[in-house]
């Protein structure tokens, strides 16, 4: 018998350390989009909407039958974490430095701890969440419209036409 899935969507937000734009480069946003993509073709997630600025990113996710959203965000959070530490030992060793922490279960920090995860229980929220994440770069003075930011959702709920090949639409 398949497994249904019953969790509802969810509002998740991750900030880097101290909001230090460590995803300001294109190189580090890509590695979270490759992650998004592992997470929807192994069967993980459902990704509605995402946006990734330059000290966090949101995204609208729902997890997938019979998996826990603290083990997806978990994984997510350090495998990312981990992708991005490597990069920057390449590219970008002095900044590195400034992820260093005292803890003792971790050299480095990226992400804050405690990511804001919320469930989404209607489809108003879901849009008003939607439209949030999709306005975040405009309130930022990256772009001027949200479909203008290329690591967003924003321009495939406008055209339709899916670029990261990992999105669904919420009226799916």
């Amino acid at each position: 018998m398949p497994q249904f899935i019953t969790e509802y969507p969810q509002f998740f937000t991750a900030t880097n350390l101290e909001w230090k734009e460590i995803l300001k480069n294109d190189k580090y946003k890509d590695i979270i989009i490759r992650s998004m993509r592992f997470l929807v073709e192994n069967k993980r997630v459902i990704i509605y909407g995402f946006v990734i600025m330059p000290n966090h990113i949101h995204l609208i996710w729902q997890m997938q039958a019979g998996l826990l959203r603290e083990n997806v965000q978990r994984d997510f959070l350090k495998f990312t974490a981990q992708r991005i530490k490597d990069r920057l030992k390449v590219d970008n060793a002095h900044f590195l430095t400034e992820l260093l922490v005292g803890a003792t279960d971790r050299k480095y920090q990226l992400w804050e701890r405690n990511a804001l995860s919320v469930d989404l229980w209607s489809e108003k929220v879901i849009l008003e969440k939607l439209r949030y994440i999709h306005e975040n770069p405009v309130r930022s003075g990256i772009c001027s419209y949200p479909e203008n930011y290329k690591y967003s959702s924003a321009s495939f709920y406008r055209t339709g036409i899916d670029n990261w090949g990992f999105l669904t639409h919420l009226r799916d």
